[in-house]
């Protein structure tokens, strides 16, 4: 919490998140994935209250909009306080529905910047001067709204940490994960190996590791080609040798049409996702 900071080992990522609700924060930072890299050390976290600055006797944080309308905006003057008390580590983004987009490459951007701060907000907004002159940037997890920036806040520094050595207990993990390389995760299977008449491929457990290899990489073309298509045109399209490898298994490939221009790949068409095939 707030008060003399220690911010970590020089070598750990450090993340500073500002909130009006410190003890939710610090509740879910304490388990899972997150919990266990701050024990390790890996990363440090601390939660600031941003009541810090804010003036007795109640601490009021926010006011009425001008120029009217529902709800409460969080103000300028306790905010700037608590930020210039608290120095907090730079970069210091607003988590905003207008910000720059979480994804994977952002968020290894962010475990390799060796610290950020994120400031959530609450009620309506906050005052366009903190996101202009207080802040160096904003992050959004989606076009979505949520009650406040915590629960956004949290999701980025999980992104960011989980991709740190030694945050997570298999270090292959991260490598293997959705979006590491422009594709969602190819299905996960575990015992046992007949559960209601659905079988796991037998190719799972027949203990040829380039088999495995082959088929995981083929089931998650085929899961990325029916699930997000936008990720493969953002990849570009399919490579003659990942279609070949779709072919391969049994997946069935739609060619297009000839015409005078460059045609991109085949796509395969989508498959029914229950087909453990």
């Amino acid at each position: 919490m707030s008060g003399s900071v220690d911010r970590g080992a020089p070598s750990a990522l450090g993340i500073e998140i500002l909130t009006l609700f410190p003890a939710a924060v610090q509740c879910y930072l304490d388990v899972s994935v997150l919990g266990r890299a701050l024990r390790a050390g890996v990363a440090h976290v601390t939660v600031h209250d941003l009541r810090l600055a804010a003036r007795a006797p109640h601490r009021g944080v926010d006011d009425t909009p001008f120029g009217g309308g529902p709800g409460m905006v969080l103000a300028p003057e306790p905010v700037f306080a608590a930020v210039e008390q608290l120095a907090p580590v730079r970069p210091l983004y607003l988590m905003s529905p207008g910000g720059r987009r979480l994804d994977q490459a952002l968020a290894a951007e962010l475990a390799s910047s060796g610290g950020f701060s994120l400031l959530c907000g609450r009620y309506e907004g906050v005052d366009e001067r903190i996101a202009e002159h207080l802040c160096d940037g904003e992050l959004s997890v989606g076009d979505y709204v949520l009650a406040g920036g915590e629960l956004a806040a949290l999701v980025v520094a999980e992104a960011a940490v989980r991709l740190l050595p030694g945050a997570l207990g298999n270090e292959v993990s991260s490598a293997e994960e959705s979006f590491s390389d422009g594709l969602l995760e190819h299905a996960q299977y575990t015992r046992p190996a007949d559960f209601r008449g659905w079988e796991v491929p037998a190719v799972l457990r027949g203990g040829d590791h380039g088999a495995v290899a082959r088929w995981r990489l083929a089931d998650s073309l085929r899961r990325t080609v029916a699930r997000r298509p936008d990720l493969i045109e953002r990849r570009g399209g399919l490579r003659p040798d990942e279609v070949q490898l779709l072919v391969e298994h049994g997946y069935p490939v739609t060619v297009p049409e000839q015409s005078a221009a460059p045609a991109a790949a085949p796509v395969p068409a989508p498959r029914q996702e229950r087909d453990p095939r």
